[in-house]
């Protein structure tokens, strides 16, 4: 009984601290490159930790930082980049879509929006039982649409010969009716 009052907890854990290991682990990797979207700059990262890091963009227009290459107002061509340094080269391609008037939102934000809907939900579920807990047992008001009385025609009786039971000696009404093989 313990186990399952905490799965939902296990699971809310594993959401919050999985993107987080993966993110750390992404950093300290070497080899892999680090793209940063924010509105439409896009910021690359190289792997390589030499100083000198020569950047090839390839028809691309972007500041370089060090290790970072920019690229302002992106219009989410994909491109093809390459850094360098010494004799080591690493090479991108870099299909990232961005958009000008779209919003950046954080873990807790979601979460915040997550939680507060589940509550309003929950509150307005609880509203809905006890409004309706007192009309159980109350009559409705508006009548109800079913005619009574002598004007409904009544049913066969339940002894139907119709409906009776295929007796031994009587198989000539039937004998039209054998099974088909399929």
């Amino acid at each position: 009984m313990r186990l399952e009052r905490s799965l939902p907890l296990l699971g809310l854990l594993l959401c919050a601290v999985f993107p987080l290991v993966s993110f750390l682990i992404g950093l300290s990797s070497q080899g892999e490159f680090v793209v940063e979207i924010s509105g439409t700059t896009v910021t690359i990262t190289c792997p390589l930790e030499d100083e000198g890091i020569q950047w090839h963009p390839s028809g691309r227009r972007g500041d370089t930082e060090e290790r970072k290459f920019i690229i302002k107002d992106h219009d989410s061509t994909p491109a093809n980049l390459s850094c360098s340094a010494g004799n080591k080269k690493r090479e991108l391609y870099l299909n990232a879509r961005v958009c000008a008037n779209c919003e950046e939102l954080d873990a807790l934000t979601v979460a915040g929006i997550i939680t507060a809907d589940l509550l309003i939900t929950l509150g307005v579920l609880i509203l809905v039982y006890y409004f309706s807990k007192g009309r159980k047992g109350r009559a409705s008001a508006g009548g109800d649409s079913r005619p009574r009385g002598p004007k409904m025609q009544r049913p066969p009786p339940v002894p139907n010969p119709d409906y009776e039971p295929i007796r031994k000696g009587q198989r000539e009404v039937y004998a039209g009716l054998e099974s088909r093989g399929f």
